[in-house]
């Protein structure tokens, strides 16, 4: 067998360019493949071809012991012009294409990729044949020594930089190498082992490709049924987060559950509601206001203002405490519904009195972005600063509103600070904690006897039902234990854990179904789409000796998916069962499914019956014909 080899190019800076004469034999001895080839390479006359500057030269080799290696290579590109039908029947004869060229001849490359390569592109794209990209030389420095480093730019302007070459390979579809030098080394272990790759592969599909000789009595023996591939088991859609505008709605319509009033400080009236778990999160002014230790020391009265900034280091006071603060229960409110701890806050400052509610929505939007480690960028300081200026209309007025905001945030200075002084500034100090802690919590709910404190102002905004039961005639609007029947404790707790996180990661098959069951209890769709998702990776990671023996019955996981209405998990487990139906077939609870169900699973079974069938045939001749010769004999 032989593999033919055509290479195009020089890889001698300054050589055989576009319009000058080819190098000649002793230079093209010195070369890549020849030096690849080595002491073996026999070098003949200029082929006998069509091309009448006859620029090819060949020589051949012996590879592999007994594989002949003929290689035809032009180091100038003039035959493109002169002769591009002789170079294409020459082309079209290699099995692996070699195009070489120097890194310190930027001249040479350019004519290359922009008039010769969208000429050889869609003729190689049509053949398919190995391409090999070779970038010869070191880059010059004239600063020092010469720079090997793909990513220097010293010598970019007279050098043919890594990121070109490898363009251009990405263009040919091409095996992209770059040699310093034309060492031992680097020609026989990094260009001689990716030429020796492509050839075996040549020589394998050649061998494919001759006839198989077979004996006569071969001939007639019978052909294995071809097994289908199994179908492909049906997506499961998940709906797209919708935890920011959750929380927009809670400022926006959760007045009912706030615990936080904000009021004018000369005329008393109120501009707004918020929610303490959030202004605490997001603002350690507000930590510090409302639930500083001196928080049960301070003097009742109307306008009483905890520190002037001076004292613990804080921001100027722009608010103050009403009435005590933090710390009054106020019992019921006139709707009936338990109210909890109510802060009144005086806003004394009248700028921040003009712009309360855009101030809350930025602080709202703030604590999204903290709730998913992430820092509020450009576009969210910019928005509020043109919602301030179209409401105050004075841009001096705006900017001492923005540094007090940015006071309300820890910061002393805008968005352009460095990552490192936000992160320290404004770390998610109690985004970690609000989950499954007490603090700012104002509701506690009861499951197997394990207490679970929550936030309502949270659950409302993330789940409708539970926004129903604490803002309706239900006594769990008017209570602060809540008892939890049906669900244990650990199943609860992930509920809760996917409403603060919007986050899903059961530790198994049981517990993904035991949520997916409490998510369709309180209905959310989406942590219910999750566990379906979970579900289904764990059933699939599962190989077949273990999904044999496992305890898990899939048949009453169809049950239970059809019960709580995982129409997405019942048809996904219905392909499944099809899928592995050798399996699936011989277990006990397979007889529970109905006959609709059966019905479908039959089929889509894998491998069908037809397949089961001609294999049992195609082993009965085998058999048949393993006698008649043993009778010959």
């Amino acid at each position: 067998m032989s593999i033919h080899i055509v290479a195009l190019g020089s890889e001698c800076p300054g050589g055989a360019r576009p319009g000058e004469e080819a190098m000649g034999q002793g230079q093209l001895q010195g070369g890549l493949l020849w030096s690849y080839l080595g002491h073996g390479a026999v070098a003949g006359g200029p082929e006998e071809s069509s091309l009448s500057n006859s620029a090819f030269m060949e020589y051949t080799s012996r590879v592999f012991g007994d594989v002949t290696v003929v290689v035809q290579d032009c180091p100038s590109w003039d035959p493109l012009d002169s002769d591009w039908a002789g170079v294409r029947s020459v082309l079209e004869q290699a099995d692996i294409l070699v195009i070489k060229y120097s890194v310190n001849d930027k001249l040479a490359f350019q004519q290359v990729r922009n008039g010769y390569a969208p000429r050889l592109r869609p003729l190689l794209h049509h053949w398919g044949m190995p391409v090999i990209l070779v970038a010869v030389g070191a880059r010059l420095n004239d600063e020092g020594p010469p720079c090997t480093c793909p990513l220097c730019a010293s010598d970019w302007s007279s050098c043919v930089p890594h990121s070109e070459g490898l363009q251009l390979s990405r263009d040919l579809g091409a095996t992209y190498l770059e040699l310093p030098s034309l060492n031992h080394v680097f020609v026989s272990r990094y260009f001689g082992s990716v030429l020796e790759y492509f050839m075996i592969q040549c020589l394998k599909q050649k061998a494919n490709d001759r006839p198989e000789k077979r004996r006569g009595n071969k001939l007639n023996e019978p052909r294995p049924p071809h097994l289908e591939q199994p179908a492909r088991l049906p997506p499961i859609r998940v709906e797209e987060s919708s935890f920011s505008q959750d929380l927009q709605w809670l400022l926006e319509r959760g007045v009912q559950f706030a615990d936080v009033a904000f009021y004018a400080g000369d005329s008393g009236k109120e501009l707004g509601w918020g929610h303490a778990a959030v202004l605490c999160a997001v603002s350690p002014y507000f930590r510090q206001l409302l639930l500083g230790p001196k928080a049960r020391e301070r003097p009742i009265s109307r306008c009483v203002c905890r520190g002037d900034g001076r004292g613990d280091g804080g921001p100027p006071s722009l608010l103050s405490t009403w009435d005590g603060g933090l710390g009054k229960e106020d019992g019921l409110r006139p709707d009936g519904h338990l109210a909890g701890r109510l802060s009144r806050l005086v806003v004394k400052d009248p700028l921040l009195c003009l712009c309360l509610w855009e101030t809350l929505m930025f602080l709202y939007r703030v604590f999204v972005c903290l709730w998913f480690w992430c820092d509020p960028g450009a576009w969210e300081w910019e928005h509020l600063q043109e919602a301030m200026g179209e409401k105050l209309n004075n841009s001096l007025a705006v900017a001492q509103l923005m540094d007090r905001i940015r006071s309300f945030l820890g910061r002393d200075k805008g968005p352009r600070d460095t990552p490192n002084a936000r992160a320290a500034q404004l770390g998610p100090q109690s985004l970690v904690n609000l989950f499954n802690s007490p603090l700012y919590s104002d509701v506690i709910f009861m499951v197997q006897g394990n207490v679970l404190p929550a936030h309502r102002a949270v659950l409302v905004a993330r789940c409708d039902v539970m926004a129903a039961m604490f803002s309706g005639k239900y006594a769990e609007a008017r209570s602060r234990v809540v008892p939890i029947h049906g669900v244990s404790s650990d199943t609860f707790l992930s509920f809760l854990e996917y409403l603060y996180t919007d986050t899903c990661c059961p530790a198994s098959v049981l517990q993904a179904m035991a949520v997916l069951v409490c998510a369709e209890m309180y209905q959310v769709k989406r942590l219910q789409h999750l566990c379906e998702v979970c579900v289904c990776a764990y059933l699939q990671s599962m190989p077949s000796r273990e999904l044999a023996s496992t305890g898990i019955s899939v048949i009453r996981l169809l049950r239970r998916a059809k019960c709580h209405n995982a129409e997405q998990l019942y048809v996904w487990l219905l392909h499944f069962i099809a899928n592995n139906y050798l399996i699936f077939s011989h277990k006990p609870d397979f007889l529970e499914l109905s006959e609709e169900e059966r019905e479908q699973v039959e089929r889509l079974r894998w491998p069908s019956r037809g397949y089961l069938q001609e294999l049992s045939e195609y082993q009965q001749r085998r058999r048949k014909l393993k006698k008649s010769r043993c009778l010959v004999m």
